[in-house]
């Protein structure tokens, strides 16, 4: 019985993970560019009373054995990195990856994070950046008397300048890619880095090498499905409850136990 309390106990706390990692997709579906995130849970040691196989007193083969588990735990939260909606902003600053891909953004401290939000800003030099401020990687600059800014599908940025017919290009957008996207580590700010799982970024030319194209006027949103989540938190809540009415039934049992005295 004292196992039937702490074996419940394991289920609640998996489920609370659960339910906390459900509310954060949530507090993000319109989050541009989020990845919502998935948990998974595993068994824990289970406690052998009779191996399966063993040999009885009268010689026999037990078919089966006895095994008692003791409970669940969460083995890993999983980034989910499939590909989220596409909204139509009109807005020219605003672009998207069609297909597989991250931008690259430079940190303060020089470290490169990738994301898959494409909402960019001019800074006061008329450099690309996205909304904290972070210098795109490779830096593009945008002359101050340019005008009507266009991302090609193959990441060429080009602009109007004043007494020119023909637009002139001013750089090149280029995307990385990871062998395994999961692996990749939130930092926040729907920015990410690279880990051991993740492999090493490649980087190359959007359209090309089975990277991704370039969409403009387009943001990438939230790839959160509210029905979904609403279902996966439903199913978490009853989970829990139903953990917790073991506990309940847990105690209830020792309680007849200590009332056998009387």
């Amino acid at each position: 019985m004292f196992r039937t309390l702490w074996t419940a106990a394991t289920g609640m706390t998996t489920q609370q993970t659960n339910i906390d990692t459900i509310a954060n997709n949530l507090a993000n579906v319109n989050n541009v560019g989020f990845k919502k995130s998935r948990a998974h849970f595993e068994d824990l040691i289970y406690q052998e009373l009779k191996p399966a196989g063993s040999i009885s007193a009268a010689g026999l083969t037990h078919p089966t054995g006895i095994q008692v588990g003791l409970g669940s735990k969460v083995s890993s939260i999983e980034k989910v990195h499939t590909q989220g909606n596409f909204q139509y902003t009109g807005v020219n600053l605003d672009i998207a990856i069609e297909g597989d891909g991250y931008f690259q953004f430079q940190l303060p401290n020089g470290d490169l994070a990738y994301t898959r939000a494409g909402s960019l800003k001019l800074d006061g030099n008329g450099n690309l950046v996205n909304p904290n401020g972070y210098l795109m990687e490779p830096n593009i600059t945008v002359p101050e008397d340019a005008s009507n800014i266009s991302f090609g599908e193959d990441g060429t940025v080009s602009v109007s300048l004043p007494g020119e017919d023909v637009a002139q290009e001013i750089g090149q957008l280029e995307l990385a890619r990871f062998i395994n996207p999961a692996g990749l580590k939130s930092i926040g700010k729907n920015l990410f880095m690279p880990t051991g799982a993740s492999g090493d970024p490649v980087a190359g030319t959007p359209g090309e090498d089975s990277f991704g194209s370039i969409a403009q006027n387009i943001l990438e949103m939230s790839n959160v499905s509210v029905v979904d989540e609403m279902v996966n938190m439903i199913t978490g809540q009853r989970a829990y409850e139903i953990n917790s009415k073991c506990v309940q039934t847990g105690d209830e049992m020792l309680q007849i136990v200590n009332n056998l005295k009387r």
